[in-house]
């Protein structure tokens, strides 16, 4: 039998976002953090010493005899400090440290915290519920880059995001320490106000759960949430020390949960994070492959003699990418329905069947001769060529997205060292569209041409919902690594990727070839100002000085002669102020 252990890294590493954690107090045991009802019973012994009693050892049955009511942390909590800021403060103690519990290590976040943090921050969990009051789990995302989206009361719930916008939720379902409508007696763990439970009936529908640390046996209205999701689409898997309370059974023989034995809930979230870590490096293309490619394309380059391996090695890479993309994770009928979680994953699966091209192309377009052009030509209208069935609109139009990235890397070698003569070969490529007339690359594949000429489905990827150019933005990050071998310092490489940005939008712009109103692909230059202007000043110079032996003429990019380019320029910077983020 395969260890369930196993399963479950190998379920988060190939769905990601997929699986919620549900974690109770036993994440943050190890942390000497104490439970809402510990909370209450070490305050009722406060009271007791200040009355000269003891009320050791059952507080409560001293408070209840005392006062004639059932102890509540929300009671005693107003009673002894009155105003929110008293409260507050006097709380801090309980879940914050002190100097000399820092120095311990204590009331800080735990391994498992900081182990699902990463998960969270490599897009692995987006959903985290818990049962805990403490801020371990919030504090611990922060640490990784992670600004969580924390939903504890009900008008948070009422008015948060849809789950797919958020890069990661913490749900806490019995409130934070710092406000006092936390849950923490028999009566209020009966039931959950109507928003939590409909979030709650989502999730348990919608995701796959891991839980642990969580004992079941107190929290009615979390067992019933979970007893009531009607979907088992995806696995359960609980997390158990020693043996599972019986409430926690019923749970799991309900649910067809997988138990997995563990000795504490730090090493059980440690090992899923290097199991998943080691199946998502090993899924990789070896690096050594690509660097025998990359080996081997410098080879070739150097000699005419091998312009015939050249060809076959770019033929094959193509090839390979070509097949990789064709399966089933790249359906464009069916399947899962574009959303901020499946577009995200399916834009990492393009990214990591192109790695070898693109650990090639930076280095080929920085070197590329006029009898390499022809291969690269080739090696576009291959990528960008692709069958036009019927499917879902953003499938089909996400299957160039190899291509962009093979012109954004090429480029951006080209750039780089001046080689526009290259770079006007590739942005003058005809591309096959099927049922239309054929365009150049400059006009087809800009990442605002990609999508039907909007930016806005690309808002759903993960992170980029607030950013003007989206898949502009995404692509800059994305090929920072690849483009090292050519430009080391980062703020040469923004400048040359926004050349890049600027030089496609004037070859597609031409207005040499309108019809109608001049529209040109937008990049990040149309934020990014103050760089923009020192390439607009750069390509102005070398036109009034050059004039026809202007490498921007040369290249014929945006026009044959000195004035068709400025014309065209000039253009570009008329229609700059029309971007909605000007």
């Amino acid at each position: 039998m395969i260890d369930p252990l196993h399963s479950l890294a190998f379920s988060i590493q190939a769905n990601p976002g997929v699986y919620a954690v549900l974690i109770g107090s036993g994440v943050s045991r190890s942390a000497k953090i104490p439970t809402g009802w510990e909370v209450t019973l070490d305050l009722i012994r406060k009271l007791a010493r200040l009355r000269n009693e003891t009320c050791d050892p059952t507080p409560e049955h001293w408070y209840r005899t005392m006062f004639g009511v059932e102890p509540d942390y929300s009671n005693i909590l107003n009673q002894i400090a009155k105003t929110p800021s008293e409260r507050q403060q006097l709380l801090r103690g309980y879940w914050e440290p002190n100097i000399d519990e820092r120095e311990e290590g204590e009331k800080e976040p735990t391994a498992a915290h900081r182990a699902i943090a990463h998960l969270a921050a490599r897009g692995f969990i987006r959903v985290i519920l818990t049962t805990n009051f403490d801020r371990l789990m919030e504090t611990a995302l922060i640490g990784t880059g992670i600004t969580p989206t924390v939903l504890s009361s009900t008008d948070q719930v009422h008015g948060a995001l849809p789950l797919i916008h958020t890069q990661c939720c913490v749900f806490k379902l019995h409130g934070d320490y710092l406000d006092t409508r936390i849950r923490n007696t028999t009566a209020e763990l009966e039931r959950y106000p109507r928003e939590f439970d409909q979030l709650l009936d989502r999730i348990f529908d919608e995701f796959g759960l891991v839980v642990c640390g969580w004992s079941a046996e107190w929290d009615t209205a979390l067992r019933s949430a979970l007893s009531r999701a009607p979907s088992r689409r995806f696995t359960t898997y609980w997390a158990v020390r020693s043996q599972a309370t019986e409430a926690a059974q019923e749970l799991i023989r309900h649910r067809g949960a997988q138990t997995i034995q563990i000795e504490d809930a730090d090493g059980f979230f440690r090992t899923i994070q290097e199991y998943v870590d080691s199946i998502e490096e090993f899924s990789k293309p070896h690096p050594l492959s690509d660097e025998s490619a990359l080996a081997s394309l410098k080879r070739y380059m150097a000699e005419s003699k091998y312009r015939i391996q050249l060809s076959d090695l770019i033929d094959k890479t193509i090839a390979r990418i070509v097949e990789m993309t064709s399966g089933e994770n790249f359906a464009v009928q069916g399947g899962l329905r574009p959303d901020s979680e499946s577009i995200t994953t399916r834009i990492r699966r393009y990214e990591a069947a192109c790695t070898t091209l693109l650990t090639m192309a930076p280095v080929a377009g920085f070197w590329a001769e006029e009898e390499h052009y022809t291969v690269w030509q080739r090696a576009l209208q291959r990528l960008a060529s692709r069958p036009m069935t019927n499917g879902t609109v953003i499938w089909l139009e996400m299957q160039r997205y190899p291509a962009t990235l093979l012109l954004y890397a090429l480029g951006l070698g080209a750039v780089e060292s001046n080689r526009l003569g290259f770079l006007g070969a590739l942005l003058s490529t005809k591309l096959h569209r099927e049922h239309q007339e054929n365009e150049s690359a400059a006009q087809v594949l800009p990442p605002f041409s990609l999508f039907s000429r909007g930016g806005d489905p690309m808002k759903l990827l993960e992170g980029m919902d607030r950013h003007y150019a989206p898949l502009n933005d995404w692509m800059h990050d994305a090929l920072r690594p690849y483009a090292d071998r050519i430009v080391s310092n980062d703020s040469q490489y923004t400048r040359t990727f926004d050349k890049l940005e600027i030089l496609i939008a004037l070859g597609a712009g031409d207005i040499r070839t309108f019809t109608g109103r001049y529209w040109a692909p937008p990049g990040a230059f149309g934020y990014r100002y103050q760089t923009r202007e020192v390439i607009f000043r750069e390509i102005e110079e070398s036109l009034a000085t050059l004039q026809l032996r202007s490498p921007f003429v040369t290249s014929g990019i945006f026009g044959d002669t000195t004035n068709d380019c400025e014309q065209n320029l000039s253009a570009l910077k008329k229609f700059i102020p029309r971007l909605q983020w000007y």
